[in-house]
């Protein structure tokens, strides 16, 4: 039986030669991204605003207009709905009640579910949770925190482990995953919540995962062919990677596409996000990094030198071998 082959043997691709066309799609897809969450915002979620969430799933397609003046007219504050995952689902976003207590929050719920309760009886709360002001405030400042610190952190890992034009190359690969990641949530207004940054988090990993296996073959490219053409060089080392990078991203992305399917709702947003950061965190590593190198400066070592030891012996070498 002959084996499936997703890319086959001995490839060739010329990824460096297309580099610059490839840098400048980058920059432009990553301007684009800036300016829609400039513009448009991310769609925060109670987890980061604080508030009152309620999901309602109706029995039919709701009106939107007739559902707000419905909230509205029960004088709990302004509410903000969207449709959410399906055209029967409604999330309701109200502020918080200005008693603090446990009570009154239960209480503006109650009243929120009886009033939409007279309008469809078939209609199904799915949830409903609160977050203050203040524990939304940390929230934001450790999602970005977190973030952050996992780019740098990695980026100087590369640093240490390889060169530093490997650090650099890393962390512009990533920032592109990120701001990719961000840009499609600006765009789309999928609520960003704390489940988004975990998805943020797994793709910085995966991100780096899939680099340092091309990274790993470049240093071993430059110690087996030192006088190569450092083009050449990555150009080889990407097509001997290319069959793990396309197997793992596309074995991911179908369980992903499960997950997708039948995971529900609660996890649409987190699978969405995974789903972006496996094809930019893929493309990134082996059209964008991986050519970083060349423009970074950087190149394969010369033959390690060797010295004639005294004596008839000839010449012998001290050096290290290999």
């Amino acid at each position: 039986m002959r084996l499936l082959k997703l890319v086959p043997d001995n490839t060739n691709i010329g990824f460096v030669k297309i580099r610059f066309w490839c840098f400048a799609v980058t920059a432009i897809l990553s301007i684009l991204a800036v300016a829609a969450v400039a513009t448009r915002g991310l769609n925060l979620g109670v987890d980061f605003v604080g508030g009152l969430l309620i999901e309602a799933r109706f029995s039919q397609p709701p009106q939107l207009d007739k559902v707000r003046a419905t909230i509205d007219g029960l004088k709990v504050g302004e509410g903000q709905l969207q449709q959410f995952g399906d055209p029967n689902t409604v999330s309701i976003r109200l502020p918080l009640p200005e008693s603090s207590d446990e009570g009154a929050t239960n209480a503006v719920v109650r009243t929120v579910q009886a009033a939409l309760g007279k309008e469809d009886p078939g209609v199904v709360f799915n949830k409903a949770e609160t977050v203050s002001g203040k524990v939304s405030g940390e929230l934001i400042r450790n999602g970005i925190l977190a973030v952050l610190l996992a780019m740098i952190g990695i980026a100087i890992f590369s640093w240490l482990r390889y060169e530093w034009q490997f650090g650099i190359s890393t962390f512009v690969a990533i920032m592109h995953d990120v701001l990719m990641t961000l840009g499609f949530f600006a765009v789309t207004q999928m609520e960003f919540d704390l489940n988004i940054v975990a998805a943020v988090l797994t793709i910085v990993g995966y991100s780096i995962n899939d680099k340092m296996v091309i990274d790993d073959r470049i240093r071993e490219n430059m110690r087996k062919f030192r006088q190569m053409d450092m083009k050449s060089l990555i150009d080889l080392s990407v097509n001997e990677t290319l069959p793990r990078t396309v197997m793992t991203s596309i074995t991911i992305a179908l369980a992903l596409g499960a997950l997708m399917i039948w995971g529900g709702h609660v996890l649409r947003g987190f699978t969405a996000a995974m789903l972006i950061g496996v094809v930019v965190g893929t493309y990134s590593s082996v059209y964008v990094s991986s050519s970083l190198l060349i423009s970074l400066g950087l190149t394969a070592r010369p033959p390690a030198p060797t010295k004639t030891a005294p004596g008839a012996g000839g010449a012998e070498r001290i050096g290290p071998r290999g």
